[in-house]
């Protein structure tokens, strides 16, 4: 139930070791939060509806064994993998190259290096200790540990004893927002390291075509496994589903309780229940006549640009956020995809995705927020935004009924869910109710687009009611 990366993961595993695999989608198209789709805006336009920058594209275990790329999806990476404009025409540049991230970083520049270098080093360790089930032992101990310090310092008050200017921190900082959490913080802290790293080795990706690509080529292989595939079919009770040995849900945990009715245990339910959801989002697409004209020039090569200044305004923001308010100085992360992919540009006008934070259920249109923050960083760029479309937080349900109130990571990302999530169990993917699962964000190990909670699931669904405790291969030619 769901097609999301994580569902359509855990469903290419299950076909790929020979069972009948069958999918149902609530929306009209497939992808959950990685769908790409003509809004209207421009003739022949197509924007990312939710994610459409791909840090773990080509580094989670899951897609580095699905292998994109034979696939036939173009993954594609700019020089700058993301950016921090700060006031004054000035900039934190994270290049692919650590080593000229280093230099332009100035008096910073080794303690970026020291922080980070052993991570980029390491990076597949890393990845798969941040991605790993959190029951098994790493198969890297060092990078796992390595990962671990670097949290642990940058996640507390120590987190500035590092810097000696603001453009390092603030670089770092616009990293870990992507968590949508008061600042420092451990599972913020986490997110900036691990996202950090991958920025120099193999940088940011963004599929040619959106982000649609990367479901696409799931959907083909799983339909060339004998999977099965419904749009348009919400599953609103358990007797709504045909006799099966597994069931794998790719939902939040209220969506799996309103399913599963009473037979769910009260005792399971009741955890459940005290699962928190997070703050939120508010998307805002826009159509542009022209590149956004950033002060800065580095900064409109970035895959991803984060827009709302220094450490302490980012800070600020997080904390109004985190409160119920919308920040006065928003924080919001940009991305314009013909950057890499100059086909998305149509008869002149190019999409540039965008979003910014706001508290949970937010009914507030940000979009002229957003703008005037973008402005701020990008002098004149009012004069290019041809067309502006903004869903509140409170909406954004409405085309991923994961996102409750707008929160698209499925449960907040709090240190304590991220190790009991959504419930304090050995075993979090498995229910109390033989035979069904959870194979969502709300499960380990974190959200993104990595398939790896669906490759958790499938793993134990497999084994326990299959007896199939080998993986199949993921291989394209098999």
């Amino acid at each position: 139930m769901g097609s999301g990366p994580n569902g359509l993961a855990a469903a290419v595993i299950m076909a790929r070791a020979g069972l009948d695999v069958r999918v149902r989608e609530a929306q009209p198209t497939l992808g959950g939060g990685a769908r790409t789709l003509d809004l209207g805006l421009a003739p022949g336009l197509i924007h990312d509806v939710c994610s459409a920058v791909h840090p773990l594209a080509a580094a989670s275990p899951f897609f580095r064994a699905f292998d994109l790329r034979a696939r036939g999806v173009d993954l594609r990476y700019s020089d700058v993998s993301y950016a921090q404009p700060l006031d004054g025409g000035r900039a934190g540049i994270a290049y692919r190259d650590i080593d000229r991230t280093v230099d332009e970083l100035g008096v910073d520049g080794p303690a970026w290096r020291r922080l980070l270098g052993p991570l980029v080093s390491h990076v597949p360790g890393v990845v798969d200790a941040a991605l790993s089930d959190r029951r098994t032992l790493p198969r890297d101990p060092l990078s796992a540990a390595q990962l671990g310090l670097a949290v642990l310092e940058q996640g507390t008050r120590l987190w500035d004893r590092r810097w000696k200017e603001d453009r390092a921190p603030a670089l770092l900082t616009g990293v870990g927002a992507h968590a949508i959490s008061t600042l420092p913080s451990l599972p913020v802290a986490g997110t900036a390291v691990m996202l950090a790293a991958l920025a120099h080795t193999p940088g940011w990706a963004l599929p040619v075509g959106g982000s649609q690509a990367i479901i696409d080529a799931m959907v083909d292989d799983l339909k060339a496994h004998g999977g099965m595939v419904t749009t348009s079919s919400e599953v609103t009770s358990f007797d709504e589903l045909p006799d099966a040995r597994a069931y794998l849900f790719d939902t939040t945990p209220r969506a799996l309780m309103r399913i599963m009715g009473d037979r769910l245990p009260g005792r399971y339910r009741r955890a459940l229940e005290r699962y928190r959801y997070g703050d939120a989002v508010c998307k805002v697409d826009f159509v542009l006549s022209g590149p956004v004209p950033w002060s800065h020039p580095e900064v409109g090569r970035a895959s991803t640009v984060h827009v709302c200044g220094d450490r302490a305004d980012m800070v600020r923001a997080e904390a109004a956020v985190a409160a119920g308010r919308h920040a006065d100085q928003p924080l919001i992360l940009v991305s314009d995809p013909v950057l890499t992919d100059p086909a998305r540009e149509v008869n002149g006008l190019r999409p540039l995705w965008t979003y910014t934070h706001a508290p949970a259920g937010s009914t507030v249109d940000l979009g002229a927020a957003v703008q005037a923050q973008i402005e701020r960083f990008a002098p004149g760029f009012g004069d290019v935004v041809v067309a502006r479309r903004a869903i509140p937080a409170a909406e954004m349900a409405h085309h991923n009924a994961n996102y409750i109130g707008g929160d698209f990571a499925a449960g907040a990302l709090t240190t304590w869910q991220l190790l009991a999530r959504p419930a304090l169990r050995w075993d979090p993917w498995a229910t109390p109710v033989p035979g069904v699962y959870l194979c969502s964000s709300a499960t380990p190990p974190a959200p993104g687009v990595h398939g790896m909670s669906g490759v958790h699931a499938a793993r134990r669904a497999l084994a326990k009611r299959f007896g199939i405790r080998r993986l199949p291969s993921l291989a394209p030619q098999e």
